[in-house]
């Protein structure tokens, strides 16, 4: 298991990486793009991400650091003395808070909205000028979170490769 724990750091430090890149380009210029397009533009683009992203190398890389968020949790918990324990258990909250719970509480009902709206009508305006003050934010939110926890995983690393 000791053996073990420094690799799994590492894979979690690289899946938070992935969404911290992820959540950056959204938010220093995605999102804003997509704001200078007519709106039944930007619902389709933002309708178009939201349903390509669903596919197995983004679902590996945000469940899967997920999952290896909450078996790091439960391990800085059970070796709490040990050095880099404090580090696993705020990067795997970050993640999981900052990045999963985030996501499903206000990113995903946004989306869903999105996608249920017709993109050229009255509402569609509407509610993609309601999207972009909330979406954005919250994505925000994510993007310093998986930085947080990327940050947090490097240096449970070198605690761990210290002791």
């Amino acid at each position: 298991m000791i053996l073990l724990l420094p690799i799994l750091t590492i894979l979690a430090a690289v899946g938070s990486g992935i969404m911290a890149g992820l959540f950056f380009a959204f938010s220093s210029f995605i999102m804003t793009a997509f704001s200078r397009l007519p709106p039944e533009q930007g619902i389709a683009a933002m309708n178009s991400i939201n349903v390509t992203i669903l596919n197995a190398t983004f679902g590996l890389a945000f469940f899967g650091t997920a999952l290896l968020c909450i078996f790091l949790a439960i391990i800085s918990f059970l070796r709490w003395t040990e050095p880099g324990s404090a580090w696993l258990l705020t990067g795997s909250l970050l993640y999981l808070i900052g990045i999963i719970a985030v996501t499903v509480a206000f990113n995903v009902p946004l989306n869903d909205a999105l996608q249920a709206v017709s993109p050229a009508s009255p509402e569609g305006a509407a509610l993609w000028t309601r999207y972009l003050a909330e979406w954005v934010p919250w994505n925000h939110v994510r993007t310093i979170a998986s930085t947080g926890s990327l940050v947090a995983f490097v240096l449970a690393y070198a605690k761990l490769g210290a002791a």
